[in-house]
């Protein structure tokens, strides 16, 4: 096992995590459809060869002299279960493949135990098949479902084929980055950031909650829906990824 420090992203939703124990609220869940006939073994390999790639996926989370830590498994054997549905009738197959797919992205991780990856594989048909893949937020991010994404379609038609993983190993891994932020965040640069929000925040007028009601201790987590249109011409100050047709306003 290897330890390493946070990001600062990682304390954050680990402080999170610690709040609200138990909660699935911070599990990044997506599925795949595989309409084919599906090679479980050359898939089952596909899915470890991405977790001894990324030292991220074989991370778990632990304290040290009272501070979190990450600690990083050399090795991690990720298993594949696999529920067949094809004892429904054929008209039932997809609500139960919903319901098996809002049962597992509910599913809390153990950020202590792990592993904060987990695939489920549901059976429809012999050539249908829903891959449930879930992820702590601690571990990834929208960014990293893209890069999980293109290497299973790397790796697995190798493995079908019988060939080693066509991807070479990663020269950088997340502690790497972990290591540089706290390097270039010492000294005058932390001050620096920290001075410029001071200034952001002073004078702030104080936070009138509303008083309606009896509030929970606890977070319940509950929201709700807004729905509203917004003018084109207020797209004007959105950075330059925002499409050239919401920025122009007549």
């Amino acid at each position: 096992m290897f330890a390493f420090p946070l990001s600062y992203a990682q304390q954050r939703l680990w402080l999170l995590d610690r709040l609200t124990p138990g909660s699935a609220l911070y599990t990044i869940p997506a599925s795949l459809r595989l309409t084919s006939m599906l090679d479980i073994q050359a898939l089952r390999r596909s899915l470890n060869e991405i977790v001894r790639r990324h030292e991220a996926l074989r991370t778990t989370f632990s304290i040290q002299d009272n501070q979190p830590i990450q600690v990083i498994a050399p090795r991690l054997t990720v298993e594949l279960p696999v529920i067949d549905l094809q004892h429904h009738a054929p008209e039932e197959r997809e609500a139960a493949a919903r319901e098996q797919a809002v049962l597992e992205a509910r599913r809390p991780f153990d950020v202590e135990t792990g592993p904060l990856f987990r695939s489920t594989l549901l059976r429809l048909t012999p050539e249908d098949h829903l891959l449930l893949i879930s992820f702590h937020h601690l571990v990834a991010d929208g960014w990293s479902l893209g890069v999980f994404l293109r290497e299973l379609a790397a790796t697995y038609p190798a493995f079908v084929k019988g060939l080693l993983s066509p991807l070479p190993d990663l020269p950088i891994q997340y502690p790497d980055y972990v290591v540089w932020q706290k390097q270039w965040l010492e000294g005058s640069v932390m001050q620096d950031q920290l001075g410029y929000w001071k200034q952001k925040l002073n004078d702030l007028p104080a936070l009138v909650l509303p008083t309606d009601r009896p509030r929970s201790i606890l977070p319940q987590q509950q929201g709700a829906r807004q729905a509203m249109t917004i003018p084109s011409c207020c797209h004007r100050g959105l950075p330059h990824q925002a499409s050239r047709k919401g920025r122009h306003c007549s």
